[in-house]
């Protein structure tokens, strides 16, 4: 056989793997919704915000009980029978080690965001608090950093882990051979619904919310490199700029993809943690250590002590007029959920050999304790450099220019250079593992090849990130990016609905396996 027909089978056999029957579909939506609100950005923009912020004025209560609800729900499915469940063969060692396991939940938990919440959040809060409380006081600057670590606590991951259970069972005990939210739904709905249109119908909504919010991530996540890097060269923020940081970034995320989860997500994640442990052993020690320690410390009393306030927080008797933190959390659990989905899925694709009580309770803690630290860090300092009168904060945030506080407070620190490419080093990391640990679900989710036995394919993983490369640039490019962020947390609404189905088929399907008996540790 000639080389050049080897070479066409090869590639026939690779087209082969993606399931263009739900891949396409949700991919022509994403475009069809994304251009012609780009074409004309700010009238899309009013609609679609108008729309939005109807949904969540009317149903901020629902969202706030939603996040309890899920709280609840793991809590519950960690220490009842269920907990003890292994999601794979009882015999069989974890994939990873704990500190590995935690450390890629983290990097896929929170991050690039993390960074800018954690130094900017407060500024926020301090300008506009709650219950009457005086703007820019004290107080409010307590109110700041308590809810900035709020913000990366357990509602948030308990939305980004509780669909894994049922796809982790579906995976790793019953061995089905797509690794999808239909086959998940297939012990509630049966083999009609699941193999046909209604099946073929939740897997397009899964991916048309991933595919949107890989898309918005990867041209929102730019700027945290771009503004440390326009002040680094001292030079202008311009599209060009930020271009050339996104291909970088792309070209990272592609080769980690391509190498897999063991030499790529998993090494970048550890690599990750030292680094950004060691930028925080930096800032404590160049700069105000003990204010932060001290600062650290009032904030998680404050935290703590108002933790239920915080998260019931309607602000039903302030006439409408409500503060930063009330529509923020909405706003936050709202589009917490359009991600819940590619949370669940890749945390239930890396969690063989762990027991469900093991892969809840590890995302419910290892995020929530290094989000509170790296917000205590980075949030102590920013606060210090205000209060200090060494960067004027709420002065660069109220004039709408949030990004470019976080290069004039790195700069205020000793050895400013270092501080700055340190940073951008940690942020760029995360915002890799992000988008791979995306491609690698988006893949897995896609492919046609039996997921329980193998990982998807190299091939399959380059073609996914660079379709997403390819919306986000455009969109980019034409202005269509901030409608799309406006969609993606619109999409949240249909999967909280799928994440309560979805917990009850976890559920129902463990209690036909008897699983808490045959299939847990001896």
């Amino acid at each position: 056989m000639s080389s050049k027909k080897v070479n066409k089978t090869e590639n026939d056999s690779k087209l082969k793997l993606i399931d263009y029957k739900i891949f396409l579909p949700a991919l022509f939506i994403i475009i069809a919704i994304s251009i012609p609100f780009a074409i004309n950005e700010e009238g899309s923009l009013e609609v679609l915000n108008a729309v939005f912020d109807s949904i969540v004025g009317a149903f901020s209560w629902g969202y706030l009980w939603y996040g309890a609800i899920l709280v609840v729900a793991g809590l519950y499915l960690s220490f009842s029978k269920y907990g003890n469940v292994v999601l794979g063969d009882p015999t069989e060692k974890p994939r990873f080690t704990l500190f590995e396991y935690a450390s890629i939940l983290v990097a896929m938990g929170v991050g690039s965001t993390l960074m800018r919440t954690g130094m900017l959040e407060w500024s926020s809060v301090a300008i506009d608090p709650p219950l009457g409380v005086d703007p820019q006081s004290t107080e409010a600057i307590l109110w700041g950093n308590a809810y900035s670590m709020f913000m990366w606590s357990f509602q948030v991951f308990a939305i980004f882990v509780m669909i894994a259970p049922a796809m982790g069972y579906i995976l790793h005990v019953r061995k089905r051979p797509l690794m999808r939210i239909s086959e998940a739904c297939r012990s509630i709905f049966g083999d009609r619904f699941t193999d046909g249109f209604g099946g073929k119908l939740l897997d397009i909504i899964f991916l048309i919310s991933i595919l949107a919010g890989a898309a918005v991530t990867l041209g929102l996540g730019a700027p945290i490199v771009t503004y440390n890097l326009s002040a680094l060269l001292n030079i202008e923020v311009t599209f060009g700029l930020t271009l050339t940081v996104t291909i970088i970034w792309v070209l990272l995320f592609s080769i980690s993809a391509y190498v897999g989860i063991e030499k790529g997500i998993k090494r970048l994640s550890k690599f990750n943690m030292y680094l950004a442990g060691a930028f925080a052993l930096f800032i404590m020690i160049a700069g105000p250590g003990i204010f932060i320690l001290d600062y650290f410390t009032e904030s998680v009393a404050f935290l703590l002590s108002n933790y239920l306030q915080i998260s019931f927080m309607t602000e039903s008797l302030a006439g409408g007029d409500v503060s930063h933190i009330q529509s923020n959390t909405v706003f936050w659990f709202a589009y917490s959920a359009t991600w819940a989905m590619l949370h669940s899925v890749f945390a239930a694709k890396i969690s063989r050999g762990r027991t469900i009580k093991e892969m809840i309770l590890t995302y419910f803690l290892a995020p929530t304790l290094i989000s509170w630290a790296a917000t205590g860090v980075l949030g102590g300092l920013g606060v210090y450099k205000y209060l200090t009168g060494e960067v004027a904060v709420l002065d660069i945030v109220q004039n709408g220019d949030e990004m470019a506080a976080i290069p004039a407070i790195l700069s205020s620190l000793p050895l400013p250079e270092v501080a700055l490419i340190v940073f951008m080093v940690v942020a760029l990391i995360f915002l890799t593992t992000t988008l791979d640990s995306t491609t690698y679900t988006i893949a897995a989710y896609t492919s046609t090849e039996d997921m329980s036995k193998t990982e998807p394919s190299k091939f399959l993983r380059i073609m996914v990130a660079a379709i997403i490369t390819a919306v986000a640039l455009i969109l980019m490019r034409v202005g269509g990016l901030a409608p799309l962020e406006v969609i993606s947390g619109l999409m949240g609404l249909p999967v909280i609905i799928i994440q309560f189905l979805l917990i009850y088929a976890a559920i129902k399907m463990m209690n036909e396996d008897r699983a808490w008996v045959y299939n847990v540790r001896k």
